[in-house]
């Protein structure tokens, strides 16, 4: 670095980053190392999160992180190569619609259509019933990507960060988990349950001098998840976001930086919502 330059927010900080191979994480990732943060990148797609590393000088290791043993592994190949972890951002996640189109496209078209209905004054006879069309496997898949795999990593973690006696764990939340979303019961459920976890686990560890805090994004441009949604349904969301435009990648990344930092040392069991004012009570 050179003379007369500040240090970064992150400086010499070690990061993990789950999901870190496109959308949030990697803007996640990017900001990270803009403030000096040593990257460590995870993702399911080999070839998504390598591209990552690659290009902020990071470690990529791919690995789901609903498989116990495979979050274990990694977390083993994190002490050999680096040895200590300072922050944990747990944003790896799906949709639920990933390889289902027929659910969200009958999700979208339902949306729009009771939209329409309420805002002519009804009567209302087009109902989102997302519940009766969402199978057991794709209940099971959504909470293992996102509650286990948050908790696996949550644990994982701890063994190193319990020694350092320090530590920044970054869970990431939704708008889905503190007000609910039509169209994605799992998704909510699975975000409300990841809340609940960031507030327990928050005093489970406070006593080791480790934070625990949450980010709940609204709807974000520019990721896979938003864009698979059609422009109309999008319209639709901005029409009840009150800064009137979808968020951005970067929105969610600074508030990540915040919370990882030193500047954050009094918040634990947090959670910080950027979300445009689509809901506005955490």
């Amino acid at each position: 670095m050179p003379h007369g330059t500040p240090a970064g927010r992150l400086e010499h900080k070690v990061a993990l980053l789950t999901g870190a191979g496109s959308g949030i994480g990697a803007a996640i990732a990017r900001r990270f190392r803009d403030e000096g943060a040593v990257l460590i990148l995870n993702d399911v797609n080999k070839a998504a999160v390598e591209a990552v590393a690659e290009d902020l000088a990071g470690i990529a290791i791919v690995a789901d992180v609903a498989d116990s043993m495979a979050v274990n592994a990694m977390f083993d190949q994190i002490t050999s190569e680096v040895g200590r972890l300072d922050i944990l951002v747990n944003n790896a996640g799906i949709s639920g619609f990933e390889h289902r189109p027929d659910l969200l496209d009958g999700f979208t078209g339902r949306a729009m259509q009771r939209a329409a209905e309420i805002a002519s004054g009804g009567p209302v006879t087009t109902h989102l019933d997302s519940t009766v069309h969402t199978s057991g496997e794709d209940w099971r898949r959504i909470q293992a990507v996102h509650v286990d795999g948050t908790f696996f990593c949550c644990r994982a973690a701890l063994g190193l960060m319990g020694l350092q006696q320090s530590g920044s764990i970054v869970n990431m939340a939704s708008v889905a988990g503190t007000s609910g979303m039509g169209g994605g019961p799992g998704y909510s459920a699975a975000k409300g349950a990841i809340l609940g976890f960031t507030r327990a686990l928050a005093r489970d560890v406070a006593s080791r001098n480790i934070r625990v805090n949450a980010l709940a994004p609204g709807f974000i441009g520019g990721t896979n998840m938003t864009g698979s949604f059609s422009p109309e349904f999008c319209r639709l969301v901005v029409a009840q976001t009150p800064l009137g435009h979808l968020g951005e990648p970067d929105d969610v990344a600074w508030a990540a930086v915040y919370l990882a930092s030193d500047e954050a040392k009094f918040l634990t069991g947090q959670v910080l919502s950027p979300n445009g004012g689509m809901y506005m009570s955490q």
